[in-house]
């Protein structure tokens, strides 16, 4: 059994995951560079062809890029290797920094750098809270939406039900409402016809 290859794939992985800043899509020329034009384990069209299929799926897109890659090359195990070998880098990196940073935690600079950090989020967790209301309110309408927020405020914050409970719950009435919505437009389309 050769190892070369499972080495070269965590090593082509690791560069991807230490080298890559600024989110999932700017690591995908990482990813060309090291799949294509290093290693030519693929070509650039099938490197496309892997991109848009990586985009089609849900989640980070590093991590699918980095499963299909090593996948291609060795099958499962190469994909693990391929995942484990992009992400360890930067999970180390995160838990070194936290390390450090409780380490200095009653040092004045950090606290203020915490302290400075906490309204960021306060607003970035208020932007985005109020781009989900003005979705709701556009898919469900005013009313549902209102009485959704109030039902997911009364059982996360009065009732304490665990969040995946409540997420669950609201995605099994997402998709009971999109049917019927979709059999009420269905059924008014074809009043209308038979009235024509």
């Amino acid at each position: 059994m050769s190892w070369k290859a499972y080495i070269d794939i965590a090593a082509a992985m690791a560069r991807t995951g230490i080298l890559g800043y600024g989110g999932g899509p700017s690591v995908i020329p990482l990813f060309q560079h090291e799949a294509v034009t290093r290693y030519k384990w693929i070509s650039d069209e099938e490197f496309g062809e892997i991109l848009a299929f990586a985009n089609a799926l849900p989640g980070p897109i590093a991590t699918k890029m980095a499963a299909q890659l090593g996948y291609r090359q060795k099958g499962t195990i190469g994909a693990c290797i391929a995942v484990i070998a992009h992400i360890f880098p930067t999970t180390v990196g995160i838990v070194a920094l936290l390390g450090i940073l409780y380490t200095l935690k009653e040092s004045p600079i950090i606290s203020g750098m915490i302290a400075a950090v906490r309204p960021v989020i306060a607003v970035l967790l208020g932007m985005m809270a109020y781009e989900f209301c003005a979705k709701t309110w556009k898919g469900l309408g005013k009313v549902i939406g209102l009485i959704s927020g109030l039902v997911a405020f009364l059982l996360l914050g009065i009732i304490h039900i665990h969040p995946a409970i409540t997420i669950a719950l609201f995605l099994a009435y997402g998709t009971v409402h999109f049917k019927f919505s979709s059999w009420a437009k269905r059924k008014t389309g074809q009043d209308r016809e038979g009235s024509l």
